[in-house]
């Protein structure tokens, strides 16, 4: 699908990386519609990209029904919002894990539901964007939520991938590793082992583009070392979990 002219509705627009992500649509031609629960920061992003405003809370089962309905008429999903930051086992309460749950996992799969539909009715092409993690196919000490809900984003999103096949309306992942500068990883405390690299705002946001253009199943923004290693957690699990207690992954991450 092209960008240019193409509405185009992304979640967590607030956030550096939503922002690095709707900066680079608009450039291409994009008429956006951002949403995130702080309105002045999107107030400012629309100043600067001519966006339409959505304020909204996606844990608010009424809010994400309205960004659904909203997304629906849109041309491109771009499933951004997530939280990380997963607090300690100690002090992981049932509140905090139905947050991560209803941001990271639920309010994706709702709104790429009611998009795919919207979309079936009406005849139309569409793309959707999902915003995963390389967290979504390796474990590490004290990211458990995290780790939970993109695992599960991505079973979901290749999964309906498949389910939409031939229907015109696309859905791939894209899944980033440590991005500097912006997002839950610069904004968190982990320290990364020597050696290990890292991406930028930027490079993400050249991987929605490459997703809403190309419909590739996934889209890896990543050195590719790091795909290497996710990709080898994901078969031998203990090996990882053994390499990440002799780095210390535990202390680095200070959970």
């Amino acid at each position: 699908m092209q960008i240019n002219g193409s509405s185009i509705l992304v979640t967590g627009a607030s956030g550096g990386l939503g922002t690095a992500m709707c900066q680079e649509l608009a450039r291409r031609g994009a008429r956006l519609v951002i949403t995130a629960r702080r309105e002045a920061l999107l107030a400012d992003l629309a100043a600067e990209t001519g966006a339409e405003v959505l304020v909204a809370d996606l844990t608010d089962r009424d809010d994400l029904l309205r960004v659904a309905e909203r997304a629906g008429a849109c041309d491109v999903l771009v499933a951004n919002a997530g939280v990380g930051n997963d607090p300690s086992l100690a002090e992981l309460t049932d509140e905090s894990i139905d947050f991560s749950i209803d941001v990271n996992l639920r309010a994706p799969i709702v709104l790429a539901t009611h998009f795919a539909r919207s979309h079936q009715q009406a005849g139309t092409e569409g793309q959707i964007v999902l915003i995963g993690s390389l967290a979504g196919l390796a474990a590490t000490p004290g990211t458990r939520m995290y780790n939970a809900t993109k695992f599960g984003l991505r079973g979901f999103a290749l999964s309906f991938r498949q389910d939409l096949e031939g229907t015109g309306v696309g859905c791939s992942l894209v899944a980033p590793g440590f991005i500097r500068d912006a997002g839950m990883f610069a904004e968190g405390d982990l320290v990364l082992p020597p050696g290990v690299r890292t991406n930028t705002p930027a490079d993400v946001a050249a991987g929605v583009v490459r997703a809403i253009t190309a419909n590739p199943m996934e889209v890896y923004v990543s050195p590719p070392e790091m795909r290497a290693v996710s990709t080898l957690a994901t078969m031998a699990p203990a090996f990882s979990a053994f390499v990440q207690r002799k780095l210390n992954v535990s202390e680095r991450t200070d959970r």
